[in-house]
Order: C-alpha cells, then structure tokens, then sequence
C-alpha cells in the first residue's frame, strides 16, 4: 500500500496517544536508580510488550548506573553485550566496577542482573569533550514527519497472521512517537536493500536534564534495527519461520540531545553473514546534526519447527 493510501483510524487516535503517554510514564519509572549500597542500585521494568526485557531498557539502565558513579564528565559510548533474556515487569539489579577515573576519560563496567542471572554487561566511557571541532555527514533528505505514517498505522490491512503478534505495538505502544514511510518486515514490509529511515520524538516533554535525554535516546535507539535483518534477509519474514534476538548494541555519542523534538534515525545493514547481520544506525537531531551513531549485532535464525 503507498503512503498516500495509508489511512489511520481516527476511533484509535486519542487512545493511542494516551498509551503512548502511559508507556512514557512507566518507562521514566523504570529509569529511577534506588540505591542498593555501594555502586548497586535497584530498577523497576517496563510492562511486559515483549517476552522479554527489552534490549534498550536495559541498556539505559546502565548508562544511568554508570553516569551516577561519575560527577565531573559525559557519557561518551557504551558497548553493551546481552547475555541472557529477562521477565519483562520485574526488578533488575545493577552492579557497576570502576574501571578507571582519568584526568579526561572515566570507565565503567556495569552488569544488569535479574534473580542472580546477569542478563547484560555494558562498558560505558566518559570524557570532557569541547563543543568543537565538528564534522559529521549531514541528514538525509526524507519526507518530513508530518507527512509519514505512525509506526501503528500499518498494523491496519495486515493478514491475519500477522496482525495478532502486532495488535500489542497498538495496545502496548512504545513510549515513543515513531513515524515511517515503509511498513517494517514484522508488520508486513517487503525485503529491500539500502537505508531506511525512521521519525522518533518523545510524545511531550520530559524537563532539561540532559542525562535523562540520552538515557532516552540510548533506549530509543533499539528500535527497528533488528528488523532491518528480516528487511535484508533473502529469505520473507513470517514469525513462525525466525528465531531472532539482539547479540550487543554499541552507541557513540556526539554531541547533547533533547528528545522532546523529532529525530531521525537512519538505518542499514552492514553485512549478513550466515545467522548474524550487522546493522549501523546513525540519528540526527532536528537541525540535520548527527548527535549519535549506533551499531548492533543480531541473530536470525530458523525457529525450531519452522520452515527450513
């Protein structure tokens, strides 16, 4: 279906703005540090929209336990490995090791645990940056916001084999507004090749503290990159034929960020080799300037029991 095709349903409207702004509201819940003794701290999780904790929630979780141990310098990156999958709803643990306190650059080591289970390990480095400097590729030239569809637009029309396992990005939406002008693969989308691009702002304002801003843009930028492996996959995407998680996820970051305005995040796969794919995103703020680079390393594979 074109864009121009592509209708929303305004019953839905209003109850979807309103999910959005609740997931908004628990996710900040989920981004409170109740100090544990020491470097620990204890966390609450998001709703259950997935099977499983999700990736960019924990991820920020780190960045925040990290950034509580540092007082005089910024995030810089953070490379984070998911070693083992988490119920979704329940408490995390986090544990941070410091690693090194420079002049310059401070390191920290922070395992998020669930029940004694490490579920990730993030490296996390921060460094006092001057403003310049600064060289970076612009935007791409897309479609303005306003003139794509929502993310939820295109569960509409969908077979009804996919429309179940999508009723939930509706009903549980992310606390994000995401706008996109090619359905993704788990909501119907074609293979293709090249980048593609995403809106995502979050849905009202959320104060100036310039740490939680990246802690939302750190948990924002998981959206949709696993889904460009199914989108360069040889093979058409059905839920019952893959098995699919997330290996690590790594974000430099640039420049500060305010995630209350539109910012479009542009991704591509790297390469696709055997049952991994490397995707690369790159998220420029609403002046065209690149404020954060991501990478991630996926596993797609065939579901036991699926079609070979």
């Amino acid at each position: 279906m074109s864009e121009s095709a592509r209708t929303t349903v305004p019953s839905t409207e209003g109850s979807l703005e309103a999910a959005i702004g609740r997931a908004l509201d628990e996710l900040l819940r989920a981004l409170e540090l109740e100090p544990a003794g020491g470097d620990r701290f204890r966390v609450l999780g998001e709703p259950g929209r997935f099977d499983r904790v999700f990736g960019g929630q924990a991820v920020a979780q780190a960045l925040l336990a990290a950034s509580a141990t540092v007082t005089d310098k910024e995030p810089h990156s953070l490379h984070a490995y998911f070693v083992e999958a988490g119920t979704p709803e329940q408490g995390l643990d986090l544990a941070v090791e410091r690693v090194r306190d420079g002049r310059s650059v401070a390191t920290r080591r922070v395992t998020v645990a669930q029940g004694g289970r490490p579920l990730l390990i993030a490296m996390v480095s921060f460094h006092t940056n001057p403003p310049d400097p600064e060289v970076a590729a612009p935007a791409p030239t897309v479609a303005p916001p306003d003139e794509l569809p929502r993310l939820q637009d295109w569960v509409d029309g969908l077979p009804p084999d996919l429309r179940a396992a999508s009723r939930n990005w509706v009903e549980q939406p992310p606390p994000l507004e995401l706008r996109i002008g090619e359905a993704p693969n788990f909501l119907g989308g074609e293979p293709a090749d090249g980048p593609r691009s995403h809106w995502m702002r979050l849905p009202r304002a959320v104060g100036d503290d310039p740490l939680l801003h990246t802690a939302l843009l750190v948990y924002a930028s998981d959206y949709l990159l696993l889904d460009m492996a199914y989108r360069s996959h040889p093979e058409r995407y059905t839920p019952q034929k893959f098995a699919s998680f997330s290996l690590d996820h790594a974000v430099w970051l640039h420049r500060p960020v305010r995630l209350d305005g539109w910012h479009l995040h542009t991704q591509e796969t790297v390469a696709l080799s055997g049952h991994c794919c490397l995707v690369r995103g790159a998220i420029h703020d609403p002046d065209g300037r690149l404020v954060a680079s991501v990478v991630q390393d996926v596993l797609v594979r065939p579901a036991r029991g699926g079609a070979s």
